[in-house]
């Protein structure tokens, strides 16, 4: 049994879809990020953590790759070329949607009032859609991998519901149908009810 610290609202809910999508039980615990209760599992307060027996995992990329590896779900095999190219996937998004995403809500309610650059916003916004083009430009679908669902389409799919909640541009149309082909999977479904 699995134990997932964070609440639904956060990238904690990456995990739980994930957790949907390989079919394994889990316990939810809803944990503010920040919180005491939070730093108990990860110093820096972040959630997601996923707790297994004694051994704690920080970060949803690292979790979510942790269960595809553990459970031969939703990856390619490691030392693989499709697995290097699902990688570079994997950190690309991380880097370009959601470090721009993070950087958003750390300026506009994360970091202490005297330390946010409101006018950061309007600049990470273009770069959000500039990099969205980008990628949905090598875009041959239905997923990023082609004919796989892969941990990350969970997490890209995720960035876009992310960047809506915050007000981000979403005008690109092959991103917003890939979005919905994505989320129309039960895996997400079930997690939607949690």
């Amino acid at each position: 049994m699995y134990t997932i610290i964070g609440t639904p609202t956060s990238r904690t809910f990456r995990v739980i879809w994930m957790m949907e999508e390989i079919g394994q039980p889990y316990e939810l615990v809803p944990v503010k990020a920040g919180s005491d209760e939070a730093k108990a599992y990860n110093p820096t307060g972040k959630v997601p953590a996923l707790k297994i027996d004694d051994a704690v995992i920080t970060d949803s990329a690292a979790i979510m790759m942790y269960l595809a590896d553990k459970h031969n779900a939703l990856t390619y095999p490691a030392g693989t070329l499709e697995r290097a190219r699902q990688d570079g996937f994997l950190h690309r998004i991380n880097d370009e949607i959601d470090a721009i995403l993070w950087a958003a809500a750390r300026h506009s309610f994360v970091l202490p009032p005297e330390h946010r650059v409101a006018e950061v916003k309007p600049s990470l916004k273009w770069e959000f859609a500039r990099n969205i083009d980008r990628l949905m430009s090598e875009f041959s679908g239905p997923y990023l991998m082609g004919d796989r669902l892969t941990v990350p389409d969970l997490i890209l799919t995720h960035c876009g519901g992310w960047a809506i909640a915050a007000g981000f541009p979403m005008e690109n149309d092959t991103f917003k149908a890939y979005a919905k082909h994505v989320r129309s999977g039960s895996g997400f479904q079930r997690a939607k009810t949690r």
